[in-house]
């Protein structure tokens, strides 16, 4: 079982993972003007905060996050925010658990015997560490009991549960779709399809959620 530390700072977390390089050689415009809808491959830059003003994640000083609407790879709530918006235009939508990470789940815990942990790791109760499932993809998950012999670890996304304030401005609309090697990781993503995060409402992400990047 792989283990290691997060880095849990601000602009660690993507709304799903880490944002696409944005190669304006590769990412050709089409029709700017159109208003954006289920399909479209856009690029926004974005702030995500919760409710008491905390900022989780945010582009700011990076490229333009790079997804296509409607696919799943955001969080239903930020996915639905761009429809109907043009370049150029900007928003603060705010979206409840149902359409984010989802409520908590008081069962999402799982013993994780103590000789998995690397010794250099220090154990402490909160601390957040990434785990692997029986498939090798990565799961966020934070200490909640330590034991003689295994830790307690809590898996429900760190933002389950919480409503979440994303300030949305669209960079560019009317882009070409990245190959399928080439996922457009962003907030909520599916861990199906870039290896990192969660989708919506499923407690791995942005994750989310949202932590790691594409498989490339």
């Amino acid at each position: 079982m792989g283990i290691k530390i997060l880095n849990t700072g601000p602009g660690s977390i993507k709304p799903g993972t880490e944002n696409q390089d944005f190669d304006t050689g590769f990412w050709k415009e089409k029709n700017m003007t159109e208003a954006i809808k289920s399909g479209d491959t856009i690029a926004v830059d974005y702030t995500g905060k919760l409710e008491d003003g905390e900022v989780f994640d945010s582009s700011e000083g990076k490229q333009p996050l790079t997804f296509t609407v409607g696919t799943g790879m955001l969080i239903k709530g930020f996915d639905e925010a761009v429809i109907g918006m043009k370049k150029g235009d900007s928003k603060t939508v705010t979206i409840p658990p149902e359409q984010g990470y989802g409520p908590r789940n008081e069962d999402a815990f799982v013993e994780v015997p103590r000789m998995h942990f690397p010794e250099e790791i220090p154990l402490s109760e909160g601390l957040e560490l990434q785990l692997q499932d029986p498939e090798g993809r990565p799961v966020p998950a934070k200490v909640a009991e330590i034991g003689e012999e295994s830790v307690k670890m809590d898996i429900n996304h760190f933002l389950a549960g919480k409503t979440l304030v994303f300030d949305i401005a669209i960079a560019q609309t009317g882009l070409t779709p990245p190959p399928a090697h080439e996922c457009g990781c962003g907030c909520g993503t599916d861990e199906k399809d870039c290896g990192s995060g969660s989708g919506s409402g499923d407690g791995a992400g942005c994750g989310s959620g949202c932590e790691g990047g594409c498989d490339h």
